[in-house]
């Protein structure tokens, strides 16, 4: 079955069909799902050569992770890929990842993007002043910022509200009667790190209660990271009486260490996590259950992928500027302060 063929099954023309298939806008809803219903019954199959001379694309969208990034990465690259990929996959468009070491990632993209191998790039892990996002404008290239920059340069991005996840999340714990917070941050300058950290401060602030700098902490969000951010700030004269965490393990890391010093989570201690959701630390099945900023990884995949087919149908990247907000969902892990 080829198109010629699908098109006359259908009664449509050729054009319309092939822009069902590729997702142009212009088609409406209906018509789109009778073509990709008709096609996979009837087990028609693209000429890839076909289409890109057609359209002018290779059908592939790039990814750099940073080969030096360590175990830290896999957890949120592979539920981010799972969400890109199964959104990809509906337009066959394949994801190639490339690794670089830190010191050649800016030349890592320029390679991509004048190599033509790939129709669009993802950034991710972005700092405020990101060097990447005027490399790739410079070159024409088309992609998505998974997170935000403060560069006056236009470009599409999709975020999620981190500031005003950790805003709410500390306000909630001085709710509880909370004074001495304590903050367990990702790596300093990354932009979602200095957001978590805005809506830390700002929620302080609103309060009149001064930050014990002491009290906050950057560092890879992992387990051991997070067991030895409690080990620290635990051992002051004047310990924190609750918790922020930029990850679920970081949390994990924290509760290990307030066991060992027999402090019972929701109790004696508060705490809160953000939550990227992946697939095997479920924060509800926790015992006691965490409280925590949920926003899955996965999701945000996904959305990108969706926004990568609108740009490659024609939007303009600049008018692309998502921020989903991020729910606090209550647990067993946060109480009142003791007295």
């Amino acid at each position: 079955m080829n198109l010629k063929g699908l098109a006359h099954a259908l009664g449509l023309s050729q054009t319309t069909v092939s822009r069902a298939l590729n997702g142009y806008p212009e088609v409406a809803e209906p018509t789109r799902r009778k073509v990709v219903e008709a096609a996979a019954r009837l087990g028609y199959r693209a000429n890839d050569s076909a289409r890109r001379l057609a359209t002018g694309r290779v059908g592939a969208v790039g990814f750099v992770l940073p080969a030096d990034g360590g175990l830290t990465q896999v957890p949120h690259f592979s539920e981010f890929i799972g969400g890109l990929g199964g959104r990809l996959i509906e337009h066959e468009i394949d994801i190639v990842v490339t690794p670089a070491l830190a010191k050649d990632e800016l030349a890592v993209y320029r390679r991509l993007a004048s190599s033509k191998r790939v129709d669009a790039v993802i950034l991710s892990a972005p700092t405020l002043k990101d060097p990447r996002i005027e490399i790739l404008n410079s070159m024409k290239m088309p992609f998505v910022l998974h997170g935000r920059t403060e560069l006056d340069v236009p470009h599409a991005w999709f975020d999620i509200d981190n500031e005003g996840a950790f805003r709410r999340a500390t306000s909630h714990l001085l709710d509880l009667g909370h004074r001495r917070i304590a903050l367990g941050n990702g790596g300093k300058g990354q932009t979602f790190c200095v957001h978590r950290e805005r809506g830390y401060r700002a929620a302080m602030a609103e309060r009149n209660i001064p930050v014990d700098e002491r009290l906050v902490a950057y560092s890879d969000l992992t387990d051991e990271m997070g067991f030895s951010f409690a080990e620290q700030v635990f051992s002051l004269d004047d310990p924190p009486t609750a918790v922020l965490t930029s990850s679920i393990p970081m949390g994990l890391g924290v509760f290990r260490a307030l066991r060992a010093r027999g402090l019972q989570l929701g109790r004696d201690v508060s705490m809160i996590a953000h939550d990227d959701a992946f697939p095997y630390l479920n924060a509800h099945k926790m015992v006691p259950t965490m409280t925590v900023t949920r926003s899955p990884m996965r999701d945000a995949g996904s959305r990108i992928g969706e926004l990568i087919i609108e740009i490659l149908n024609g939007r303009d990247p600049a008018t692309i500027h998502e921020m989903w907000p991020v729910p606090l969902v209550l647990g067993e892990s946060t109480g009142p302060a003791p007295r």
